[in-house]
């Protein structure tokens, strides 16, 4: 039987197996930008159009978005592979040398391929992630691949020949 511990890197192992979309969470505290980088985000509905997003419960990012009850989505560009990385690490000094501009209150990276504005419907636990219901407030798209996140590498989507 396995432990705790053996389970828990398995699962990590199985997850890295799973292909998802890489996303720059982020707001703004009325002084300076925030965000953080996520793979665990989805459509969650049509009617109202709506995501949910999971966020560490230690994300400094989280605390912001608590306090304003507002996030923006920026879905990377295949070439945005360096965003991945610069958002992903910790620090305030993350929107350094990052083109950005303030759209619908929030930090909106240039060139993403997808731009969601979104204030928190619903928050519900999920473990040590809080899972944000986040009810879409104005859209924004650029024809480009969307930057993946697939067995621990950055890559992108191109459609199967048919």
């Amino acid at each position: 039987m396995k432990t705790y511990d053996d389970a828990v890197t398995s699962f990590r192992e199985g997850m890295a197996h799973l292909c998802t979309p890489v996303s720059v969470i982020t707001a703004f505290d009325g002084d300076r930008p925030h965000g953080t980088t996520v793979s665990a985000i989805m459509s969650l509905s049509m009617h109202p159009p709506m995501v949910a997003v999971a966020l560490d419960r230690n994300s400094q990012l989280l605390d912001v978005i608590q306090r304003s009850h507002r996030f923006g989505v920026n879905i990377l560009a295949g070439g945005q592979s360096d965003l991945g990385v610069t958002f992903a690490r910790k620090g305030d000094d993350k929107f350094a040398d990052v083109d950005w501009n303030l759209e619908d209150q929030l930090p909106r990276l240039a060139g993403a391929t997808g731009w969601l504005a979104c204030y928190v419907a619903q928050v519900d636990e999920g473990g040590d992630h809080l899972l944000l219901q986040g009810a879409v407030l104005n859209t924004a798209t650029e024809v480009s691949s969307p930057l993946t996140y697939f067995a621990r590498s950055f890559g992108t989507h191109k459609p199967c020949a048919s």
